[in-house]
């Protein structure tokens, strides 16, 4: 399985309203409850009026669309993370599934992936 690197700097942050996002950008995942407004986006196009905010990811991209019947990808992932002591945020779209580490943990992650046998381009 691949995965490839996320190029940008990201942010996890929690935002009142999604009024001023420019969704013509690349990259946003917005999430709504009726608890709160998430979205993760490159910290280049953090909104100003964010009411918490957490800069410092990176990320990983699996490869390709995954077919809703896979099982344990997400799973096997974050357990090769968690033995080498690296803390996730994982976010999803309809075709496939992104891991985010912070910054400091990136390469770390990157080699430990790559150890398990995924290929990360």
């Amino acid at each position: 399985m691949e995965l490839k690197k996320l190029e940008c700097d990201l942010t996890v942050c929690k935002v009142a309203s999604v009024d001023a996002l420019d969704l013509q950008k690349d990259f946003y995942f917005i999430g709504k409850t009726d608890e709160e407004i998430s979205l993760v986006c490159p910290t280049a196009d953090v909104p100003a009026a964010t009411t918490a905010r957490d800069d410092g990811w990176k990320g990983f991209r699996i490869e390709g669309t995954l077919d809703f019947s896979l099982i344990g990808i997400l799973s096997k992932l974050s357990s090769i993370l968690a033995e080498n002591h690296i803390g996730i945020f994982a976010v999803s779209t309809f075709n496939t599934d992104y891991i985010l580490v912070k910054a400091e943990d990136f390469e770390k992650a990157a080699k430990a992936l790559s150890d398990a046998g995924y290929t990360i381009i």
